[in-house]
């Protein structure tokens, strides 16, 4: 699993959040995001790129700032 972190520009309200998530979940890869003002991260099956998350943010009306890719191990028990 994969997470990536996105830093968007002219989030301001609610709407702008609600726009963002639901951009976002129309993107095949994805397992969860969660999205605030301005920022979303977001759980991937490490399939998903980042101009895919950026068409995804682009379609609700926004523009990513910055992306970082995070990569997510399970502990070992």
């Amino acid at each position: 699993m994969t997470r990536t972190r996105l830093v968007i520009s002219g989030m301001t309200t609610v709407h702008c959040v609600r726009a963002v998530f639901t951009a976002l979940s129309g993107v095949h890869g994805i397992h969860h995001a969660d999205v605030t003002r301005g920022l979303a991260l977001v759980d991937h099956d490490g399939t998903v790129t980042t101009e895919a998350l950026r068409h995804g943010v682009r379609t609700a009306g926004y523009e990513v700032e910055s992306v970082e890719n995070e990569r997510r191990q399970l502990p070992v028990i």
